[in-house]
This record gives C-alpha cells, sequence and structure tokens, in this order.
C-alpha cells in the first residue's frame, strides 16, 4: 500500500518553493523594470550635472575656450570674496526668519480654518490660490505694491494715516524683509493645506477623550495636536528651507533694475550664481559656488532631519 501524498505536493510535507521563488523573481523584474525610466533619469538630469559641478568647479573655464584645470584656486577665490560672504549671509537671513515665520502664519491659519464650516472649500482655495501664480506674476505685482505714492499701494495708505513712505526695494535696511514677506506669502498657501491635511488625519477620538478628561484646547493643542502633527511639521520645516536657501525668482524679478537690491543687500547665493555665470561668463567660479550651495542644502536638510527625528 502506497503511503498517502502530502497536502503541499511535496516530498516530506515540505511546501513547495519552486512557484514561490519564481513569482518573486518575475515581481522582481518588473519592479526594476519600472523604476529602469526614472532612475536613468534622475542619474542623467539630476546627479551627474550635480558630480559634474564639483569637476567644472576645479577649472577655468569661460563658454568659449576649452576648461583648463586650476585646482582649488575658485575657492580660494570664493572664500576671500566679500560679494560671496554678503550672499552667503543674505541667504541664511532668509532662511533663519523665513522658515519659522512662515510655519507659524502657515499653521495658526490653518488651525482656525480648519475649524471654519461655512464656505470652508472657498476660503482653502483663495489661500491656495497664490502658490499657483507664476513666481514673475506674483513679484511683480508686489512689485507694484512697493513703489512710492501715489503709484505704490502700501506707500498710498501710510499717506493717508499720516506715516511717512517707506523705500521698500531702494533701501538696504527694507529691501531683504520686503523681500521676505513676497516669498513668505507666496508659499503659505501650500503650507495651510499640507497643515490641515495633517490636521484632519489626526483621529477625533484624541480630542473626544481629552475633553472628557477636562483638558482646555490650550491643552490639547500642546499635548495631542502638535505632538501628532510631527511628520507633518518636519517635512514643511525642510520642504519651506529648501524653498528660502534655493530663493531667486522674488529677488531677481523685484530688483531687475539693480539685481540683488541695493549694494546687494538682497542677493542670494542663487542669484550670484546666475550673475557669475551668465553676466561674467565665469563658468568655474560659478560651479565652485554652486557645490557650496549644494553642500549648504545638503547639510541643513540632515541637520533638520537628525533634530526634528522620532526619538524612540
Amino acid at each position: 500500500m502506497s503511503s498517502p501524498i502530502p497536502a503541499s505536493g511535496a516530498p516530506g510535507g515540505r511546501p513547495a518553493k519552486g512557484p514561490w521563488i519564481s513569482m518573486r523573481r518575475r515581481q522582481t523584474f518588473w519592479v526594476w523594470t519600472f523604476l529602469a525610466l526614472p532612475i536613468f533619469f534622475y542619474s542623467l538630469i539630476r546627479f551627474y550635472p550635480t558630480l559634474d559641478a564639483f569637476r567644472l568647479s576645479l577649472t577655468d573655464w569661460d563658454l568659449m575656450s576649452e576648461p583648463s584645470f586650476i585646482g582649488f584656486d575658485n575657492y580660494a577665490r570664493m572664500f576671500a570674496d566679500p560679494n560671496f560672504w554678503q550672499a552667503f549671509r543674505n541667504t541664511f537671513t532668509y532662511l533663519i526668519l523665513g522658515t519659522p515665520v512662515s510655519l507659524v502664519v502657515s499653521f495658526t491659519i490653518a488651525y482656525f480654518l480648519d475649524r471654519v464650516r461655512f464656505a470652508h472649500t472657498f476660503i482653502r482655495a483663495l489661500y491656495f490660490l497664490p502658490f499657483l501664480t507664476t513666481a514673475s506674476a506674483m513679484a511683480w505685482v508686489w512689485r507694484w505694491f512697493y513703489q512710492p505714492a501715489p503709484t505704490g499701494v502700501i506707500n498710498s495708505i501710510l499717506g493717508k494715516i499720516g506715516l511717512g513712505q517707506l523705500d521698500f526695494l531702494q533701501s538696504t535696511t527694507w529691501a531683504l524683509p520686503s523681500i521676505m514677506v513676497t516669498a513668505i506669502w507666496a508659499g503659505l498657501g501650500f503650507q495651510i493645506i499640507i497643515f490641515m491635511a495633517g490636521l484632519r488625519a489626526i483621529p477625533t477620538t484624541y480630542y473626544e477623550a481629552a475633553r472628557i478628561d477636562g483638558l482646555g484646547e490650550g491643552a490639547i493643542l500642546r499635548k495631542i495636536t502638535l505632538p501628532l502633527l510631527k511628520p507633518t511639521t518636519v517635512f514643511l520645516v525642510v520642504f519651506s528651507s529648501i524653498g528660502f536657501l534655493r530663493i531667486f525668482d522674488q529677488v531677481y524679478n523685484m530688483t531687475t533694475n539693480d539685481p540683488g537690491g541695493p549694494l546687494g543687500s538682497t542677493r542670494p547665493l542663487v542669484l550670484l550664481i546666475y550673475q557669475t555665470a551668465f553676466s561674467s561668463y565665469d563658468m568655474g567660479y560659478a560651479a565652485a559656488q554652486t557645490v557650496v550651495l549644494f553642500s549648504v542644502l545638503l547639510g541643513v536638510s540632515l541637520l533638520q532631519l537628525w533634530v526634528l527625528r522620532e526619538r524612540k
């Protein structure tokens, strides 16, 4: 009498591994097949130019002749250039002041807008509308706002209430804050939408339990809303920081008569790189500045992710 065949169909009762391994290999093949195109795209369009910029930063190149190797002379020249350090300080001023202000304002609006029920969708769309507007159009509108009276809206209002006019874009004191306000306003709608999505993702049961325990709105905000909103906050901190470190459109379009503002008071690193490359045609020096900007972006992003990481 023959022995019964195991239910699994494999000798000794062990499960058959052949079809499972084959299926896994097929899935792996199709995964890498679909990933091949984006990997190729980012390697060719993103990663290669980034690596090639470091090679160019070691050369002297004016686009008309062949690049000549000069070692780290561009970096030595850059670190001794007062214009570079001024642009470096301006860039970090945008970052250090713009990021927290934009996050606090956007969270405050999102927090109270989330409680609005009448015309909620319409109001949310109004806040998001500036984010959809092209940067050049938005910058020129704000530039018109900042003009002297009677052309400029803001100075006209200041004059009517008896206050003196301000040279928003012609003053070394007011030019950078004026552009920063524009940049904050431009990204406000996106941050509000993301904060609102994070607020809606928090289960209402937490709030119900907290109110049953007698917690007030302030305690609920500190102990429930803000901690559970941390992943959203981390994303927006990094996203906003990268945006302020790469600020260009507002500065260039609002100071076209004098790119970089009076005495370079608003010039960020990206605008300095643009002027070095396409006004002075000093491509090797511009590449060295690009490498520094990339290092700053990478370092700031990794530092923020480390500081804001989840602590188990």
